[in-house]
């Protein structure tokens, strides 16, 4: 199977083929998705909650991220290996080059950045650099506590306008790809619309060109809680390679998500 790149993800976009994404940490479980055909493959800074226990994860460090990619990108012939950038990694331009670079070199072939205008100069920079960039849009993490929690973002029309006209900044600034998560699935397919990137969603609708799950949620063993936004694959299945399988097929076919994991 040919390798997965940005070329690849923009004709799938164009060919109204869906892109699956899941989050991975380390070489086994990357190996096991890469042979099932996922595309993409995030080295999340979820991985403050799924492995380190924390209640969110601001308290990631650039330096966990890189340990966790280098481990991914062992087990990956196939997909794109996509690094977050952990809160405040990213303050300030100088510092976004040097710390994507780091991530780079550890291994990601795309570094994503949870933010919207205040970005566009790193972006900017980071592209005509060489280093692809994945926005983030949305409910965003690392924001959690100005955002008040995990909550629903873009349901009043003036923040979905002002959504719709961040993704498209960050487009025009280079960014490659977007990451929708937990906004209404109206504005989701409206988003999806407005760019030419391709647009990757959690808890966006079925609309976008894809989806992405944190592996734990897949498989139904996160230690905190289930989102509305995920489904357990592996209870449906009882094995992880028929479990991934599984959520690729969903995703593929547009019945994952269904309304009961979108918002309106």
């Amino acid at each position: 199977m040919k390798k997965v790149t940005t070329a690849t993800l923009c004709k799938m976009k164009q060919d109204g083929d869906k892109i699956t994404v899941l989050t991975a940490y380390d070489t086994s479980f990357a190996k096991l998705f890469d042979e099932q055909g996922i595309d993409v493959l995030l080295i999340g800074d979820s991985l403050g909650m799924v492995l380190q226990g924390h209640d969110d994860t601001l308290p990631v460090s650039v330096d966990d991220i890189c340990y966790h990619t280098t481990a991914v990108r062992r087990g990956v012939n196939r997909a794109l290996v996509i690094a977050d950038m952990p809160f405040m990694s990213y303050a300030t331009v100088e510092q976004t080059y040097n710390n994507a670079a780091k991530l780079m070199a550890a291994g990601a072939q795309m570094v994503k950045l949870e933010g919207g205008s205040w970005l566009l100069e790193a972006i900017s920079g980071l592209t005509e650099r060489g280093i692809p960039v994945c926005g983030h849009l949305g409910l965003t993490p690392q924001s959690v506590h100005v955002l008040g929690g995990f909550k629903v973002q873009g349901r009043e029309q003036k923040q979905a306008d002002s959504l719709v006209e961040q993704a498209i900044a960050l487009q025009n600034a280079g960014a490659q790809m977007l990451v929708l998560e937990c906004i209404p699935r109206a504005l989701g397919q409206r988003v999806t619309e407005a760019v030419n990137i391709p647009v990757i969603g959690i808890g966006a609708g079925p609309e976008t060109d894809g989806q992405v799950l944190v592996m734990h949620d897949m498989l139904g063993i996160s230690a905190n809680y289930m989102p509305k936004f995920s489904k357990n694959y592996l209870q449906h299945t009882g094995d992880i390679r028929d479990a991934v399988k599984h959520y690729i097929k969903e995703v593929r076919e547009g019945s994952f998500p269904g309304p009961e994991h979108s918002f309106e």
